[in-house]
């Protein structure tokens, strides 16, 4: 596996491998002078000149050296956890790297870096919805890398222009209904937004936390540009009258929906396919909105003053990798792939899901307003809707 994903990554050039900082390295011709500053301390001398090695050789292998040389990474992986745990054991068995990942949800991660603002305990961000990920690099906290497998996407539309995230799947929005529930009421299911806020939905249906979970952002950024921004806000205070659970992650509505718990669960419809083909709930209906609706575009990121920068950007390599995102269906994802040498997951399409079947996402309104819009919608709600925001 090492050789395949040596040629995946064939024609890598490392540029800058001295920090997520910006600091540079001396690679001249090492003087007397050099050798006694060198000698300050073992650790700092042996990684500076790998680093130097990896500068001026400019491949691949002088990455993993210099990666070796850091001997660890942090990953905080916002997929799901099965998939996330097989992305991290298989780097570590590629490159003999020790590999610590934590599963949180999106809006733990951001507001976690967020408070150690510029001094990360993560390397890496794997996973999760891009929104985040986009109010983290407006606020300097990512690390802009130019990867060289970023050649394999698929449009320009799954990367930052700038280089601070990458695109590794792409996730429809949609409900999923316990069919068996709905026929026991004797209620169709609903088939468009709008179908939502009719009342004999009421307590019925779960969302995630605006606060804590990209999915949810990703809706307040859809019904704003859906229907504008007031009649957006609205919409989801209107919604807000037939929600009984608020999960702390975006996949949660969709763990619920099988037993029962849950009747009409919003969410990536993948994770629906995911609780019927995995776990075997047969009686989970996917609905596609009618009159349409949007996409998450999940991501990959380095941490801003990261500890363990050559590493994070070896991660980043091969997270835009067939060796890596291949995965994700392998462990119960089954997110359509963003790369053009990586194989889709046929059971998505065996479902009826197109992947470009989405409205047109306004990726730049999101990096700029997500935040304002979720403050938004929660004043909107006011206090009401408090106690039934999950956290934990």
């Amino acid at each position: 596996m090492k050789k395949k994903l040596a040629l995946v990554m064939a024609g890598l050039m490392v540029f800058g491998l001295v920090g997520c900082g910006g600091t540079t390295t001396d690679t001249t011709t090492e003087t007397g002078t050099e050798t006694a500053a060198k000698t300050q301390t073992e650790t700092a001398s042996e990684t500076e000149a790998t680093e130097v090695a990896a500068e001026s050789e400019g491949d691949l292998d002088a990455l993993v050296e210099a990666a070796k040389a850091e001997g660890e990474l942090i990953v905080y992986g916002s997929c799901e956890e099965e998939y996330l745990a097989a992305a991290c054991e298989h780097f570590e068995e590629l490159y003999g790297i020790k590999v610590q990942y934590q599963r949180l949800s999106t809006g733990e991660v951001q507001s976690k870096i967020e408070e150690e603002n510029g001094n990360p305990s993560g390397d890496v961000w794997f996973g999760g919805t891009t929104d985040p990920y986009n109010v983290a690099a407006s606020e300097g906290l990512l690390e802009a890398y130019e990867a060289q497998n970023a050649s394999h996407l698929l449009s320009d539309m799954y990367r930052d222009a700038d280089g601070y995230w990458y695109g590794i799947y792409k996730g429809i929005l949609g409900f999923m209904v316990n069919t068996d529930e709905l026929e026991r009421m004797g209620i169709d299911a609903p088939t468009d937004w709008q179908d939502l806020l009719d009342e004999k939905y009421q307590g019925l249906i779960w969302l995630s936390n605006y606060n804590t979970a990209g999915t949810a952002k990703l809706v307040v950024n859809t019904m704003i540009q859906k229907y504008g921004h007031d009649e957006g806000i609205q919409y989801l205070v209107d919604l807000d009258k037939n929600i009984e659970v608020y999960t702390k992650s975006g996949s949660g509505p969709s763990k619920n929906v099988g037993t029962g718990e849950c009747v009409i669960g919003i969410g990536f419809l993948h994770d629906g396919i995911t609780q019927i083909v995995d776990n075997g709930y047969g009686n989970i209906g996917l609905v596609i909105p009618s009159s349409g609706t949007s996409f998450e575009v999940g991501a990959t990121a380095i941490f801003k003053g990261c500890a363990h920068p050559n590493a994070a950007k070896l991660w980043i390599e091969y997270a835009l990798s067939p060796e890596c995102v291949e995965l994700a269906a392998q462990n119960g994802s089954y997110q359509f792939l963003v790369l053009d040498n990586a194989q889709q997951p046929e059971v998505a399409a065996e479902f009826g899901l197109d992947p470009e079947n989405v409205m047109e996402y306004d990726f730049e309104d999101a990096k700029e307003n997500t935040t304002t819009y979720v403050e938004e919608v929660m004043t909107a709600l006011g206090s009401a809707a408090d106690d039934r925001f999950q956290t934990e």
